[in-house]
């Protein structure tokens, strides 16, 4: 009998990074061969010229807020949505093994991670804060050449894959820190493994909106009629068309039928119209 083939997710980072590990999570039901990419746009070329491939990315954050980027990346690209997950992104201080606390005189990851643990490491002043290009890739270095006096801030998956002892854990200063990102697929590919319209629950939209007063009110209004619940509301300028704005939308209904007699509803309000993703939401 011939093994099952892993499925092949595109992620952004290295093995053990944040995406690494949401997209363990997420497909914790099978195996998967996590696909590096260096940055956004190179993965999302990579999924626009592979359907075989998922994906996973980051859509916002509960500190940063939305990542505007991967917003126009999603609407450019003829991906869909068809999952997202929802993590706790929590840090550790990891190094070689054997290293102690008092060992350590340099600290090094994403700038953003250094700020999230900025508490943490204003206790040790002897500890130098060194930025870098991501939190696995600290990790990463740290093993491979074998860096003593050197600890990185990542994720437990990071420390663990690359053999790092944690020298302490639960590093962040907001324990509420939490991403969602979002799964994608090439449209044929999430039409074979989505849900069923019955399971759906959730939908992310597009749109713009004619220059008139009360555009926005109206499609709220009717959204409302029809039982949908606004999770999200995010306005992007439109480049090149002074005050205007693109609108990405985050709904969740108890009845698909409901959701789809509300579209029909709307889209005759709508300018460029898109159903970026059906979907169930995630729920922890």
């Amino acid at each position: 009998m011939s093994a099952i083939a892993k499925e092949k997710v595109t992620i952004q980072g290295i093995a053990g990074c944040f995406h690494d590990a949401a997209a363990r999570n997420y497909f914790n039901d099978r195996e998967i061969e996590p696909v590096p990419f260096d940055s956004f746009p190179h993965m999302f070329d990579a999924l626009s010229t592979d359907a075989s491939l998922l994906g996973i990315c980051a859509i916002e954050n509960t500190i940063a807020g939305s990542i505007l980027p991967n917003h126009e990346l999603l609407r450019q690209s003829n991906l869909t949505i068809i999952g997202e997950y929802k993590m706790r992104i929590s840090h550790v201080l990891c190094a070689l093994p054997g290293q102690k606390m008092e060992d350590i005189t340099e600290v090094n990851s994403h700038p953003m991670a250094l700020m999230q643990c900025e508490a943490f490491l204003h206790n040790h002043p002897a500890m130098k804060m060194i930025e870098k290009f991501d939190t696995a890739g600290s990790a990463m270095e740290i093993q491979r050449d074998k860096l003593k006096g050197h600890a990185a801030v990542c994720g437990e998956l990071a420390a663990r894959l690359y053999g790092l002892d944690i020298l302490a854990e639960g590093i962040e200063t907001n324990k509420r820190n939490f991403t969602r990102f979002l799964v994608l697929a090439d449209p044929l590919k999430a039409s074979e493994i989505k849900p069923r319209d019955e399971q759906l629950d959730k939908a992310s939209l597009m749109f713009t909106l004619p220059h008139a007063n009360g555009a926005l009110s109206k499609i709220l209004t009717i959204f409302s009629f029809y039982d949908l619940n606004l999770s999200k509301i995010q306005s992007l300028p439109i480049i090149g068309r002074e005050w205007e704005y693109r609108f990405y939308v985050d709904l969740t209904f108890d009845s698909f039928v409901r959701y789809r007699q509300a579209l029909d509803a709307v889209r005759p309000l709508l300018n460029d119209f898109k159903i970026l993703g059906e979907y169930v939401e995630f729920k922890s």
